[in-house]
């Protein structure tokens, strides 16, 4: 068990902003062995278990297992191993195996939806929204989903107008003002990891 309780943190911003990038280059700033990093893409429901009532959108905050989130979290907190599950964006399902994660000094969470998650917000020690403008998300999602996802540009462009972008403004960008530092998204991935590590206790 951990004498002292993880710092807890969170790291926000629109998809495509940069956040993830933001968040694994913090990890390899900090000394080794000193951070594990948790996003909440691994957390989306298996197909099996989707709410029906949210119908397929993956920009809302039921498509999240934040039951399963909350409960490994706390056991990070507490010194414990977690199985982290894994997801497939190719098959839009959970993935059959799983990944270790041992607790750690900073425990860095990632994701969209981080702050609309009440029960995971609460345990985050220091929030950080990385602010990208709407064109600059947009053009990064469709490289990124077309290239990496092997998914077509008609259907990327159909989800961001019928579910991304009206759950942005909805679950995310709402929480850009109470969050303890704002990054630009157009800045150095440097400058911001400074900002963010200037923050944190010494």
């Amino acid at each position: 068990m951990q004498t002292n309780a993880p710092f807890f943190i969170g790291i926000c911003g629109g998809s495509g902003s940069g956040k993830s990038e933001l968040a694994r280059a913090l990890v390899a700033a900090l000394p080794e062995d000193q951070s594990v990093l948790v996003e909440l893409d691994s957390y989306y429901h298996a197909a099996i278990n989707f709410p029906t009532k949210i119908k397929g959108n993956y920009d809302h905050p039921l498509s999240l297992d934040e039951a399963r989130l909350v409960e490994d979290l706390l056991k990070l907190k507490a010194g414990e191993m977690i199985h982290k599950p894994c997801y497939d964006f190719t098959i839009h399902n959970r993935a059959r195996f799983s990944e270790r994660v041992f607790p750690s000094h900073f425990i860095i969470i990632d994701g969209i939806l981080l702050f609309a998650l009440q029960q995971v917000a609460k345990l985050v020690d220091l929030s950080v929204f990385v602010d990208t403008p709407a064109d600059i998300r947009l053009a990064r999602r469709l490289l990124r989903d077309v290239r990496e996802r092997g998914r077509t540009l008609d259907d990327v462009l159909a989800q961001y107008l019928n579910t991304v972008r009206p759950m942005h403004e909805q679950y995310v960008e709402i929480y850009k003002a109470e969050t303890d530092i704002l990054v630009s998204g157009t800045d150095s991935i440097q400058a911001e990891v400074a900002a963010v590590l200037a923050a944190l206790p010494r």
